[in-house]
Parts: C-alpha cells; structure tokens; sequence
C-alpha cells in the first residue's frame, strides 16, 4: 500500500471519529442555540414530508446496518448465515434503502437549490451537506454492481475485518485494502468525512434524536400546585359556585367593616358629579 492510502484508511479514521466526538461535546458545550436542525418547513412544506421521510428512513437503516453488519465478527454470525448468504442479504436491504434515501436526498436536494426563499436562508454548509449525501447515497448503489461480481462475501469480509481492526487498534487494517475497487475505498473515505464534519453541521441534531431514548427509562414527573389552601377555579363556562357551612335558616355572618380613616370614603361610594381640583 502506498503513503496516501496509509493515510487516509490508516490515520484518517481516527482524525475523524477524534474531531467527530470532541467536536460534538464542544459544540453542546459552548454553542447550544445552535444544536438544532434548521428546518426550512415555515418557508414551504411541499417537498419536505416526502423528502425528510425518505432521506431518514433510508440513512438510518443503512446506519444501523452498517455499523451492526461491518463491526460484528464473523465467527458470531457463521454457525447460522454464511459469508455469501449475508453479502446477499446486505445487498437486497442496502440497495432498498438506499434508494429510498437516495431518492429522499435528491427531493431535498432539489428544494433547497430550486427554491429563491430556501436558497437565500440556506447556509454554505447546508447545501455541502447534502451534496456530499447525495454522493455517498450514489456511491453505496454503485458497490452494489461490484459486490455481485463476487457473492463468495470475501470482500465484505475484509471490508469488516479493516472496521474491526480500526475501531480495536490493530495493526495491519490498510494491508486488507489491497485489492478493494476505488468504489469501495471512495465510498469508505467520503462515509469518514461525513464523520468530520459532522460536528460543524445540523447534523448534530442526531445525537438528540438518540437522547430521546433516556425518556423511556426517565421517572415519572409529579407535578404540585403551590396554591395550597386556595378555591380551585371553576370550569370554563360555569360560575362558580361557593359552599358555605351556615344553615339556610340563619343569616350569613356579616363580615367587620374596617375602620375608615376621617376623609376616606368607603369602597364603593359615589363621589358627586362635579368638578375637582
């Protein structure tokens, strides 16, 4: 392997996924107003349920499925699935969704270019964003052609085996690269820059939607009112309605009139009609 593969399927990996989480955790340190996703849905929400809908249920299957399929070792899943049976599976379920989402990006894609009011509100990094999905999305179709030439599952193997020795460590990760297309490795290097950047995105929003989780397992809230003692108030539309304890028969305790000082009328006297200094 040469110096530029060492690099960028040696040492960028760990450039990335370093920036990737300490960028997150300085951004939600010190940029909080920004944690969020900008939605554009006030300016128009025409393309966007589609769009959204598609992009997300495609990029999460295929999160999920890459993570789960590329980092489980072999020797987990062989006693049950071959290597083939799995590239098979994989290649059925990645090219449905990536479809979806490929098809979900494009829509989102289209609006914000096409749209004079989405375009001006829209950020550099916006649109960097979603041109390189778009390209990611298209270059996980392309592998698709490539792994059918070769349904053994041998290079979904060493694809693995390089995440595996990555995320533990190991040496010799670039070597199992050797003989992998510039589909694969394109792919493999534009999946880690989307990692780095990241934290310089909306796409920080995710790892809120992953929080939610906690509210699962979260204690109930109990909720007290501070007005203790006083009347509740009645029903919207209904007077309300005062119990007294005195019997009908005898009238109700007056309460004490408060003393009133020389010159200060009581509450409710009318003063009499006419001009006053």
């Amino acid at each position: 392997m040469n110096a530029l593969d060492n690099f960028l399927f040696g040492i960028y990996p760990y450039i990335a996924l370093s920036v990737f989480l300490l960028g997150s955790l300085i951004r939600f340190d010190r940029d909080q107003y920004t944690w969020k996703s900008d939605s554009s849905q006030l300016l128009r929400a025409g393309q966007l349920r589609w769009g959204s809908n598609l992009f997300h249920l495609g990029v999460l299957f295929l999160f999920f499925g890459h993570s789960v399929g590329m980092l489980t070792p072999h020797f987990v899943y062989e006693h049950f699935i071959s290597a083939g049976d799995k590239q098979l599976m994989a290649m059925i379920s990645g090219g449905l969704f990536g479809l979806l989402g490929f098809a979900g990006v494009s829509i989102l894609l289209h609006r914000r270019l096409a749209d004079d009011r989405i375009r001006a509100t829209s950020k550099t990094s916006d649109i960097l964003l979603l041109v390189l999905l778009w390209l990611q999305f298209a270059l996980g179709l392309a592998t698709i052609p490539l792994s059918a030439q070769h349904l053994d599952g041998g290079m979904m193997l060493k694809l693995a085996e390089w995440a595996q020795r990555i995320v533990t460590f190991r040496g010799g990760a670039v070597d199992l690269l050797s003989d992998a297309s510039w589909v694969f490795k394109t792919h493999m290097f534009l999946g880690m820059s989307i990692f780095f950047i990241f934290p310089f995105t909306r796409l920080v929003h995710v790892w809120s939607g992953f929080g939610t989780l906690a509210y699962v397992v979260r204690p109930y809230q109990l909720v007290r009112s501070r007005r203790i003692g006083m009347r509740p108030k009645a029903p919207f539309g209904r007077p309300s309605v005062q119990v007294s304890s005195v019997p009908a028969s005898q009238p109700a305790p007056q309460p004490a009139a408060a003393p009133q000082s020389p010159g200060v009328r009581p509450v409710g006297t009318a003063f009499p009609v006419g001009r006053h200094s």
